[in-house]
């Protein structure tokens, strides 16, 4: 069989994805975003699409670097994060068989007990599709949402990800897989002898164990994570399954999958257990005018204001006393993340990008490309990465909910199908078989 594309679906428990005007469209399912039955219906139009997953991003805090106030991100609204994931992921797990279903957790707040024994129960739940996106946050207004001043120093928490990873691994482990005896007659149910303490103890977690939640259907949940910079890769390398990324340039794609794919054979990894999908956002058309008149419609509706309020939380740096009109190029800012200026340069066709030109920019995807057109041309373009090893598939992260991963799965997916890339049924039994195949 030849190689096949993967997609897993992108999630905010809150009105919008990416796109900041979403919510305003008469067929967005914005206003349903506190309803758990807004999800399970995007849970089974994935599952209808054969993805592999759907993962929730999620962020501890309402961000209110923009002024000083969350005020900006809850007018309009911008990417607030309303329900916690993992109880919409039981919800969804309900009513799906096959989707792999992630929540983002974040090492900084979370003891790695309590990450072993949810994704342990989530996995359980879920018949063995549970993952984790492990994230070490990066904004000191999560850690004081938790008591504490700031984050952990920048160049420690991939450091201490991985000891809370290391952690957690011992406990999905303190049972063995025979531990359950079952034995009614007898009555025993579990062998004592096959559940061990694991005694952890490293820098800066300790954990006695053992986990009382038995040994899992995948052991350890699938471990998604982003992240790019030189540590993120080493870190990707050593453990993540599904790497989620942000490119632009074909070029640029194949040389990030390349490094990613040599790191992995280093760490004794085979090629296939990690997948490298980056962001796509799809607009799909009967004909190509048709996709572009709705790409422009919806992206009519984005908020340039709001967009450069989300710039400021994105690089952490209050952006409201700098004039709208003047262009980015003429702006000297040397705190916070300047690369999300950068990326907004390179990701624009248009030069000398004004403040608020670069706000509309951002809020139409935060950064992720627009793919425009027929279900002909957009699946022409994914088999071109695909095929030029840009990628193993992608992240699929619609502008409008549900009705951009509906068209994708009825008219995307039947195109790739046809191609003989992307899979006609789910040949796996976990999220990690289904992964791998």
């Amino acid at each position: 069989m030849p190689r096949q594309m993967h997609f897993i679906g992108f999630c905010i428990a809150g009105p919008n994805w990416h796109h900041n005007g979403s919510w305003r469209h008469d067929e967005s399912d914005a206003v349903d975003a506190l309803d758990p039955k807004r999800y399970e219906n995007i849970a089974r139009i994935l599952e209808e699409g054969k993805f592999d997953g759907l993962f929730f991003v999620d962020v501890l805090t309402l961000f209110d670097t923009f002024g000083k106030s969350f005020a900006a991100n809850l007018r309009q609204p911008g990417q607030i994060f309303l329900l916690e994931p993992l109880q919409l992921l039981a919800r969804m797990a309900a009513v799906t068989q096959n989707l792999g279903l992630a929540a983002t957790m974040s090492t900084a707040f979370y003891h790695p007990f309590h990450i072993a024994r949810a994704f342990a129960s989530l996995d359980h739940i879920s018949g063995g599709r549970a993952a984790w996106n492990v994230v070490t946050s990066a904004n000191d207004r999560e850690a004081q949402n938790f008591g504490m001043d700031k984050l952990m120093e920048r160049g420690l928490r991939y450091d201490h990800a991985e000891e809370v990873i290391e952690a957690c691994q011992a406990l999905w482990n303190s049972w063995d897989e025979d531990a359950l005896i079952l034995d009614r007659k007898n009555g025993v149910y579990a062998d004592p002898d096959k559940v061990h303490y694991v005694n952890f103890e490293g820098k800066w977690v300790k954990t006695r164990g053992p986990l009382q939640t038995p040994r899992s259907p995948q052991t350890s949940p699938v471990l998604m994570q982003a992240g790019s910079s030189e540590r993120g890769r080493e870190f990707a390398g050593r453990w993540a399954e599904v790497l989620f990324t942000l490119q632009h340039d074909k070029a640029e794609m194949q040389a990030f999958y390349a490094d990613i794919k040599s790191r992995l054979e280093k760490n004794g990894r085979p090629a296939n257990h990690c997948a490298v999908l980056p962001a796509i956002d799809i607009v799909v058309g009967e004909t190509e005018s048709i996709a572009k008149e709705k790409a422009a419609y919806l992206n009519s509706l984005v908020s340039p204001e709001l967009g450069v309020a989300e710039i400021s939380n994105a690089m952490g740096v209050d952006l409201s006393g700098y004039p709208l009109d003047k262009p980015l190029v003429d702006m000297e800012i040397n705190q916070g993340s300047r690369g999300v200026f950068d990326n907004i340069l390179k990701g624009s066709e248009k030069k000398n990008l004004t403040l608020r030109e670069a706000g509309q920019h951002f809020g139409i995807s935060e950064l992720t490309p627009q793919l425009i057109g027929t279900p002909e041309m957009i699946a022409d373009h994914m088999q071109d990465l695909f095929e030029s090893e840009a990628c193993d598939g992608f992240v699929i992260v619609p502008s409008l909910t549900p009705g951009g991963y509906q068209q994708f799965v009825k008219s995307v997916v039947p195109e790739l199908q046809r191609r003989g890339i992307y899979r006609k049924d789910y040949t796996g039994r976990t999220f990690r078989e289904n992964l791998r195949s």
